[in-house]
């Protein structure tokens, strides 16, 4: 017999009883009756209860046997006594009793439960990350990981694509976040970057002549925390050759969609082809560039109706005024309209207020400042109904804050549709913004985008009015990826860098390697990246992207468990040619 286990700890069905077999995995939980001891032996298969009878020589010792330690059992399998068999257990109709025990390891006292969920914070998972992972629901999403990928995989393959791996020790790139920097021993004074993505890399690869590369690439980039964005992550890296934007849109969507419909438990997918809303449109609309398609309602503009002479309400004049529908809400309670006030109020606005329409008339704290022929006007822009409520939001700039309105006001109403993973295409990105602190005019997305138009738009327009070739991938709400048909043209290049500020001699020190490249007979080409722990946790049905990788850090970007970032010693600074300077304090 084999010295650890014949069988998993999922095998055992009522065609195995009378069978002597042997298990091993951890202890799962432990219930003492009178004397008869149960063990739920647990591995990464299953669950089997085990039964440790009243009078075996083994009861002394398992009743010591903690939960976690780690055990090898071997006995006899048999039938459940009838009326204790568990139909929703796939081992639920037999159990193993125990002749022999071996403790192969046994466990301290636990920081936090294994077989439930007490509640324990992320700090103290994070530290015993290898316990939280044997929780089955931690244990699970890490499965559908590997699920996802191998899926991604194989239709990558299919649709003729080869996998190929870029360097992780690269220079540094303007990617649009800090780069994590390593400095090299044998050229003191210098670094390695570690990709922010494997832009140049890819590109070259379309240069060198493959046609159509994927890739499931680590990215790192030293920004700031949050529930969607990890300092690494992982992303479906994609470029190919000689396409359009409507060729990457065709080939990605049945991949991406493929996915989520085998893993998305049922739920609807937006059928291909998926919508394509232009930047303009999602802000004007949505008050976001990666809107949520599951919410029904929309913003319009109403601020020329505001600034009618004819209409006196003082707080809307010489400001954006943006309407959002709220369809059938005449029968909600006052509290509904405050809760919305109060929002507004700790969104740092002065308020949200509204106007209920009543036939041809209205009701609500604003309803008042508007005559006849102004209403009607708000109610034709608006769309709205007799009992619709017209919310507004109003500022310098209120795009951003109306698109969070429009949120918090479909949730109030709960009329955000549900299982479903709604798609939309993002396009016509602007190619340049100003830096609000410092004027200059710099890349809003990629840099190596074409802009629309070529050299001649970037000769002869206002650089801020050029679009680009750019494109997110949206699912709801979540910006899923980004990408671009990229420029391929040396002269487009130098002449696009040059208007961000980047002269012939910094293009040359940056990015020369690609730059020569393309002297060489570069192919049009384009791609995009997918984000993998994005992906994950929409299928998981989490909203922080900690919950789908096996090890991650914490939100200050530590790593409790194995204690990074750490303090290396003088020797190991000296061999690298630097010195660490203390920050000044209060700087």
């Amino acid at each position: 017999m084999h010295p650890h286990r014949t069988h998993t700890c999922a095998d055992l069905r009522a065609e195995h009883i009378g069978q002597v077999v042997r298990l091993s995995g951890w202890v799962h939980r432990v219930r003492d009756h009178g004397g008869v001891l149960f063990i739920d032996l647990r591995d990464a298969y299953g669950v089997t209860q085990c039964v440790v009878d009243e009078g075996s020589p083994l009861l002394a010792d398992a009743a010591r046997w903690r939960v976690e330690s780690v055990l090898t059992l071997t006995g006899p399998v048999a039938a459940r006594p009838e009326g204790t068999a568990n139909p929703d257990m796939p081992t639920g109709a037999v159990e193993l009793r125990v002749e022999e025990a071996v403790l192969r390891s046994a466990a301290a006292v636990l920081p936090f439960q294994v077989a439930e969920d007490d509640g324990a914070g992320e700090e103290a998972r994070l530290r015993y990350r290898y316990l939280d992972l044997r929780r089955p629901w931690m244990a699970d999403k890490v499965r559908l990981r590997s699920r996802v990928i191998a899926d991604i995989r194989r239709r990558m393959w299919d649709a003729g694509f080869h996998e190929f791996q870029t360097p992780i020790l690269t220079a540094s790139s303007p990617e649009g976040a800090r780069d994590f920097l390593v400095p090299s021993r044998l050229h003191p004074g210098k670094f390695y970057a570690l990709p922010q993505a494997p832009q140049q890399f890819k590109q070259l690869l379309m240069i060198a002549g493959f046609d159509r590369y994927f890739q499931i690439a680590p990215c790192f980039r030293d920004e700031d925390s949050r529930a969607s964005r990890l300092a690494e992550h992982y992303q479906l890296d994609v470029e190919m050759s000689f396409i359009t934007q409507d060729d990457l849109f065709a080939t990605m969507e049945p991949v991406v969609a493929g996915v989520f419909a085998a893993f998305g438990g049922g739920a609807a997918v937006t059928p291909a082809p998926w919508p394509r809303i232009t930047y303009k449109d999602a802000m004007a609309r949505y008050g976001s560039d990666k809107p949520d398609l599951r919410n029904p309602l929309e913003i319009v503009d109403v601020t020329d109706i505001f600034q009618r002479e004819d209409v006196a309400f003082k707080a809307f004049k010489g400001v954006t005024v943006r309407a959002i529908r709220a369809p059938g809400v005449s029968d909600k309670p006052r509290s509904f309209f405050d809760k919305l006030n109060a929002w507004a109020q700790g969104e740092g606005a002065a308020g949200m207020g509204y106007i209920l329409r009543a036939g041809a008339g209205g009701k609500g704290p604003i309803a008042k400042f508007l005559p006849e022929g102004a209403l009607g006007a708000l109610y034709d822009a608006a769309g709205a109904h007799d009992g619709d409520a017209v919310f507004f939001i109003a500022g310098e700039d209120p795009t951003a804050l109306a698109g969070r309105a429009r949120d918090a006001i479909c949730d109030a109403m709960g009329v955000r549709e549900e299982g479903v993973y709604t798609f939309c295409w993002v396009v016509d990105f602007p190619l340049y913004e100003r830096d609000e602190k410092t004027g200059k005019v710099e890349f809003s997305h990629n840099p190596f985008s074409m802009p629309q138009g070529g050299l001649d738009a970037l000769n002869t327009q206002d650089p801020l009015a050029i679009l680009a070739h750019q494109y997110d991938c949206v699912c709801n709400g979540h910006e899923l990826s980004s990408g671009a048909i990229r420029n391929h043209d040396p002269a487009i290049m130098e002449r696009a860098f040059a208007i961000a500020g980047y002269g012939p001699e910094v293009l040359e020190a940056r990015f020369g390697g690609m730059l020569n490249a393309m002297r060489f007979g570069a192919p049009p080409h384009g791609g995009c990246a997918f984000g993998i722990d994005r992906i994950l946790m929409l299928l998981a049905g989490e909203d922080n992207l900690r919950e789908v990788n096996a090890f991650v850090m914490n939100g200050q970007y530590e790593d409790p468990m194995m204690g990074a970032p750490s303090a290396v010693d003088a020797a190991q600074l000296a061999d690298l040619h630097i010195r660490v300077v203390p920050p000044v304090k209060g700087g």
